[in-house]
């Protein structure tokens, strides 16, 4: 008896790894917009959750950018409920806010998936990105000049969002996809110029193809990883000097002083952050000018920092005020 085409294995058993540690009383619901990724994903899942005693569900998103949006959602949950999945919610949202309309949907969306994990708890939320999403997320950060944490891209597991195709390439997936006799629907912005990612996907990656050879995408996949380990081991020394230096009076400009500035910069942003910076708002010039406050303090008045705060140098300490 022969198994199921390669495409079709690899994807089953990139989503039963990820799925093998969790609680037998989770319920994995696939995020699922009807394009060839998420919906080979959620055959995946379909096929291997009962097998682990797992109940699988998906949510498709409504963002309402697109004429037909609303019956667009409704076909693709037939399609999930067609493969056994349940329960299958569509999820209406407002995209509005900061960041361009590709952060603001992007906002939209996990806050609507979020929703849908805690009416279903224990849940977590299975994403399908691949290797290819992640290798245009570091191009992406690398342009903004963002540090190590944005260049390590999309971690397989954080904060119950799980990304079990993140070590497959594009390809792979859609070939799956297709050997599971699913019909995506191809969302036109992915292909649209206007939007940063689109050209990353049609224009820079293939012209880095062509000018150092294949495997770029794999490469860039590989640095995100290396990045995140040694990211995620300087936030962990960060948080410590944090804490070290943490008094009433604020953060000990000494002792801060004392640690290097790889530590020193990420315990003051995350201090910053803690007093009620947005994220998105707080850039590493900002970080820099606090770090002033520490290492080159001359009197100066405090800093205006986004969301309200101010950071000020008293007694020897760092502090943050709203």
């Amino acid at each position: 008896m022969s198994g199921p085409p390669p495409a079709v294995a690899a994807v089953r058993s990139a989503v039963r790894r990820a799925l093998a540690p969790l609680p037998a009383d989770t319920t994995v619901l696939v995020a699922c917009s009807g394009g060839a990724d998420s919906l080979a994903l959620a055959g995946a899942a379909a096929f291997e959750a009962p097998r682990l005693g797992l109940r699988a569900g998906a949510v498709t998103v409504d963002h309402g950018l697109q004429e037909g949006s609303a019956e667009r959602a409704e076909k693709v949950a037939a399609v999930l409920a067609g493969l056994g999945l349940d329960p299958v919610s569509v999820r209406a949202v407002e995209v509005s806010g900061t960041g361009g309309p590709e952060g603001a949907a992007r906002t939209a969306r996990r806050a609507a998936l979020a929703g849908a994990a805690a009416e279903h708890a224990p849940a977590a939320v299975l994403l399908g990105h691949t290797l290819d999403d992640q290798a245009e997320t570091v191009l992406l950060g690398l342009a903004r000049g963002s540090g190590a944490r944005s260049l390590s891209g999309m971690a397989p597991s954080s904060g119950g969002l799980l990304r079990p195709l993140l070590d497959l390439d594009r390809a792979t997936v859609r070939a799956a996809c297709a050997a599971m006799g699913l019909t995506p629907w191809e969302d036109p912005h992915n292909a649209d110029p206007r939007f940063s990612r689109s050209r990353v996907r049609h224009d820079t990656l293939p012209a880095l193809e062509r000018t150092l050879g294949p495997g770029v995408a794999a490469a860039l996949a590989r640095t995100a990883s290396l990045l995140r380990a040694d990211a995620d081991a300087l936030d962990s020394l960060a948080l410590e000097l944090g804490s070290r230096a943490r008094a009433p009076e604020g953060l000990s400009a000494e002792v801060l002083g004392a640690a290097p500035e790889a530590l020193r910069s990420r315990a003051l942003r995350r201090a910053a952050l803690d007093a009620g910076c947005p994220a998105g708002a707080l850039t590493s010039r900002h970080v820099r000018e606090v770090d002033r406050l520490v290492t080159a303090w001359r009197g100066q008045a405090h800093l205006d920092l986004p969301g309200g705060v101010r950071a000020r140098r008293v007694a020897g300490h760092v502090r943050f005020e709203r």
